[in-house]
């Protein structure tokens, strides 16, 4: 009998991943599946002993386990058409923020004449802080620390100005927050940039907005703004 578990009908499960040439393969490997299935049934059922017929359970199974493939290549397809539906609303959504300024969540920002600015939200209150910037190699040009902050939002902003007295050039910069509450347990905040859209990539599997700092996934973006 023939094995229809061979055939990858749960390749279209994940959504993303699959395309729609997979979903064709499968079908067509199906078909010849089951092509296979009915030649061998009619040349057994021609040449069974008349008087020991053959049990048809087994039969009954492969057309049920066929049915049952048949489904899930069905449910693949339709998944594939979701995705692509849901990758032209998010290639729409990209492009309607060309130029707009958008909310992004990031601890990376661009330094420009003189000022990179921040915001880092705090679940709770906390009594230190320390925030410290560092430039695209990952070395510490900056730390400082800030007075106890309450629970919400905070904006940092930077000028520019090194720990030594120095003064840090153009560039990308991303800043880390340790925060403690007042049983000096670490928290954690959420920080996020203001930046604008400059242009889309479609070059990926989804597209990605470019900014000044680089590109961003559409999933890091909380707003945007007029």
């Amino acid at each position: 009998m023939v094995d229809f578990s061979t055939i990858n009908a749960n390749n279209g499960v994940g959504g993303a991943t699959t395309t729609a040439s997979q979903s064709a393969s499968d079908t067509a490997s199906l078909a010849n599946n089951f092509d296979t299935f009915l030649t061998l049934l009619t040349a057994q059922l021609q040449n069974q002993d008349p008087l020991a017929p053959m049990d048809s359970t087994q039969f009954t199974q492969q057309l049920v386990q066929f049915s049952q493939v048949e489904q899930q290549i069905r449910t693949n397809e339709q998944l594939e058409g979701l995705v692509s539906h849901y990758q032209a609303a998010s290639a729409g959504s990209a492009l309607s923020y060309l130029g707009r300024d958008a909310i992004i969540e990031s601890n990376q920002t661009y330094l420009a004449n003189g000022q990179a600015n921040w915001a880092y939200r705090l679940p709770q209150s906390a009594e230190s802080i320390t925030v410290k910037v560092r430039d695209a190699a990952g070395r510490t040009v900056f730390s400082t620390t800030a007075a106890p902050r309450t629970a919400g939002e905070h904006l940092f902003a930077w000028d520019g100005t090194t720990s030594s007295g120095g003064t840090a050039p153009d560039g990308v910069y991303s800043i880390s927050v340790e925060a403690l509450n007042e049983s000096e347990t670490a928290i954690t905040p959420t920080i996020t940039v203001r930046e604008t859209i400059m242009g889309v990539d479609f070059s990926g599997a989804e597209p990605v907005v470019i900014t000044p700092s680089g590109t961003r996934g559409l999933d890091k973006i909380r707003s945007v703004l007029d």
